[in-house]
């Protein structure tokens, strides 16, 4: 007996040093991840000419006439956070109308900006965040949109204040704000909607945004590592809590938007392998009403605006119109 219980004890031992390392790794891999193209404006502005040559020129035009204007926050955390805002061309007609928009995993808000020219054609405000760990905000990790959230409400705030105006008899027009996030950001709105939140948020554009970290990560190690969910997903998470704070199964978008009460439109390629299209489809189910969905064809991860940004376009002012007055 005792001479098995020796090779057992190692092998016990063997098994955690290689969970427990395998989980630092894992979760570094998630959330830590060696390139973070966000961290590259001049990358970033490049990328996004290449991808959306119809925008070219007016990407050209903000940077000509420095019309991106710089704003930092404290978060809760003592963490300074970024993002840029932009008044519409004529100011003096504008509709108090906002689009707050959340970039995804490992970019900026500078990968936002194809998307803002829509709400700019349409005269809204436009409120563009750097989140946590990304583009100019402090912070190393990515939060996977659960943390994010409560980030995006402060930027909320601060939109409001921006772009509130003064009427005549001295009282302050609220602007009306739809939230509008791609990939990790459609997560963070997602996540966002379930909340309670002040009345002038609208609605919501979700695009191509996951149920879960959870589900995310247990896809991510299936097909890059070949490996079950038991135990790294298991311990890996609990790395996270005891880290980060939060768990892959707490990050629920999922859960979260089958709280949402207001209008929510859900965008999601045909084509899309990295955050699975059925995934769209689990989200619309969840979704109360109101609520539409556009599945873009033969679009890849993300890139439903690049490969139809007229349609793209027509579905979202489609969508807003309805509910932001």
């Amino acid at each position: 007996m005792k001479k098995l219980l020796k090779p057992l004890l190692a092998i016990i031992v063997l098994f955690v040093i290689i969970v427990v390392g395998g989980s630092f790794y894992m979760l570094s891999y998630s959330l830590l991840p060696s390139h973070n193209k966000g961290r590259n404006e001049a990358y970033m502005w490049k990328l996004m000419k290449h991808r959306c040559p119809g925008d070219s020129l007016w990407l050209d035009s903000l940077r000509a006439s420095h019309a991106l204007r710089d704003t930092f926050v404290i978060a809760a955390d003592g963490d300074r956070h970024h993002a840029v805002y932009l008044w519409p061309n004529n100011r003096k007609k504008f509709n108090h109308k906002v689009a707050v928009l959340v970039h995804g995993y490992t970019d900026d808000y500078i990968s936002m900006l194809p998307i803002a020219h829509i709400y700019y054609k349409m005269g809204y405000g436009i409120m563009l965040p750097d989140l946590h760990g990304n583009g100019r905000s402090d912070g190393q990790e990515q939060q996977m949109g659960w943390k994010d959230c409560k980030d995006v409400r402060q930027w909320i705030a601060v939109a409001t204040d921006i772009f509130g105006c003064e009427k005549a008899e001295g009282k302050r027009m609220v602007p009306n704000i739809v939230v509008h996030g791609v990939s990790m950001g459609a997560a963070t709105v997602m996540c966002l909607s379930g909340d309670p939140l002040p009345y002038n948020v609208r609605c919501f554009v979700e695009d191509c945004g996951y149920t879960s970290a959870w589900d995310e990560f247990s896809l991510q190690l299936k097909e890059r590592f070949a490996l079950p969910d038991f135990p790294l997903m298991y311990s890996t998470s609990a790395l996270c809590r005891l880290r980060y704070g939060w768990s892959f199964g707490q990050a629920s978008p999922i859960r979260q938007v089958a709280k949402c009460q207001r209008p929510m439109l859900l965008i999601h390629g045909d084509h899309d392998t990295f955050v699975p299209t059925a995934m769209v489809y689990e989200l619309y189910k969840a979704k109360p009403a109101p609520k539409c969905l556009w599945v873009a064809t033969d679009a890849r991860h993300a890139r439903s605006y690049d490969k139809h940004p007229g349609e793209y376009a027509r579905c979202v002012s489609s969508f807003v119109n309805k509910y932001m007055h």
